[in-house]
C-alpha cells in the first residue's frame, strides 16, 4: 500500500487500482482545503507531509470493490469509485489528520513523517485550531455526500473518537489500568474512524447490512491492532526509522498492552521497581539518563514476555478481522484486504 509495502505480484494490478485511486482522493482532499488566506494555506501545506500509508482511505476504497463482488482488471475497477467513494475517502483522511495534529499537541510531540509538527512549527494555538478546520473541512465535505446516513456515521465515529481521548486522559498516570479498559481505549481512538472507513466504502457500494457490518467490524479489529503495533513502536521502535516522536507514552503516563501485561506477571519486588521507574519517567526531562531508564525498562518487559504478549495479542486480533472477511466472496480484492490486515504486524513505521 502507497508504496511501503513488498506487494505480491498476483495483488500488484489492484495495488495499481488504488494508487490510482488515492490519487483522487488526495485531489479532492486539496481542493476541500484551498484557501485564499496565506497563513492557513501554508499551514495546509505543511500537514501534507503527515500523509503517510493512507490506510483509511485506501479501505473505503478496497471495501468500495469487496462490496462488489468484482475480480475485473485494475483499469476497470478504477472506474467503480463514484465520486462517493472518494469523497468520502478525502472524509476519514481529513479526520485522521486532525487526530494527529491534536494528539502531537497532547503528546508534545515534535516529529511527524520526519519533519517537525505543527505544534512545534506554530505553537500549540495554531495546531489545536488547524485540527479544528480539518475536522470541520471534513464535515462540510461529508456534507455533499448524498447519503444522510454517511454523514451521521461520521459524526457518530468522532464522538466515539473524542471519548476514547477523553477515557485515556482520565486513566493518565493510573498504574492499575487494566486490559479491558485499555482495549476499550484502543477501540474508540483508532478502530472506530478504521471500522468507520470499510463501512462507508461497501455502504457506498450499495452493500447489504450483514456486509457492512462484517467489514465494520473487520476494520475496527484491524485499527486496534495497528494501535498495539503503535503502541509496541512507540516503546521499541527507533524515531529515525518510525519517523515521529518515539517514547511518548511513557513521558505522558500512558500505560500500553506491555506494560500492563509486565504490572500483572512481575514478581512483587520487580512490580515495584516497575512503579517506581515509570512513576519517574513523567517527571524526568528527555535526558541520556532517561534513555538508558526506558531502555532498562523496555528490557525487562522483554525478560517478562510482554512485548512478545503484546506482538501475540496484535496477531490474534488481526486473525479474527480476518475472518470477518468470510462475509465476502473469495477474490483477489479480498485477499488484498488480507494482506493489508498482515502488514500491520509486519510494519516497521
Amino acid at each position: 500500500m502507497r508504496g511501503v509495502l513488498e506487494i505480491p505480484e498476483n495483488l500488484l494490478p489492484i495495488n495499481d487500482a488504488i494508487l490510482t485511486g488515492l490519487e483522487r482522493v488526495e485531489a479532492c482532499f486539496d481542493m476541500q482545503l484551498e484557501t485564499d488566506i496565506p497563513p492557513v494555506a501554508d499551514l495546509c501545506a505543511h500537514i501534507e507531509r503527515y500523509r503517510g500509508k493512507m490506510l483509511r482511505p485506501t479501505l473505503v476504497l478496497l471495501c468500495g470493490l469487496a462490496a462488489n463482488g468484482t475480480s475485473e482488471e485494475s483499469a476497470d475497477l478504477c472506474d467503480l469509485w463514484t465520486d462517493e467513494h472518494i469523497g468520502l475517502g478525502a472524509v476519514v483522511e481529513m479526520v485522521h489528520m486532525a487526530t494527529l495534529v491534536h494528539d502531537d499537541v497532547l503528546d508534545e510531540a515534535e516529529m511527524r513523517r520526519r519533519g517537525q509538527t505543527v505544534n512545534a512549527l506554530r505553537g500549540n494555538e495554531a495546531a489545536v485550531i488547524l485540527g479544528d478546520y480539518l475536522l470541520a473541512s471534513a464535515y462540510h465535505l461529508c456534507s455533499t455526500v448524498e447519503s444522510r446516513r454517511a454523514a451521521l456515521a461520521v459524526g457518530d465515529t468522532a464522538m466515539t473518537m473524542a471519548s476514547g481521548e477523553l477515557l485515556q486522559l482520565h486513566h493518565r498516570e493510573n498504574l492499575s489500568l487494566d486490559e479491558p479498559t485499555y482495549f476499550e481505549i484502543l477501540e474508540r481512538k483508532t478502530g472506530a474512524l478504521v471500522g468507520l472507513s470499510c463501512s462507508l466504502g461497501a455502504a457506498a457500494s450499495g452493500a447489504d447490512e450483514d456486509t457492512v457490518l462484517a467489514l465494520k467490524r473487520f476494520g475496527v479489529d484491524m485499527g486496534t491492532a495497528f494501535q498495539i503495533k503503535d503502541d509496541l513502536l512507540d516503546l521499541t521502535g527507533d524515531e529515525s526509522v518510525v519517523g515521529k516522536s518515539v517514547r511518548r507514552d511513557l513521558a505522558k503516563g500512558k500505560l500500553t498492552l506491555p506494560l500492563i501485561h509486565a504490572l500483572s506477571e512481575a514478581p512483587p519486588e520487580t512490580r515495584g521497581r516497575l512503579l517506581r521507574d515509570v512513576r519517574n519517567m513523567s517527571e524526568t526531562r528527555a535526558t541520556p539518563a532517561a534513555e538508558a531508564a526506558v531502555d532498562q525498562l523496555v528490557a525487562t518487559m522483554r525478560d517478562l514476555g510482554s512485548i512478545e504478549y503484546a506482538k501475540a495479542s496484535a496477531e490474534r486480533i488481526v486473525g479474527r478481522a480476518k475472518a470477518s472477511l468470510r462475509a465476502l466472496p473469495e477474490s483477489p480484492v479480498r485477499d488484498f484486504i488480507e494482506f493489508s490486515a498482515d502488514s500491520v504486524i509486519s510494519r516497521r513505521f
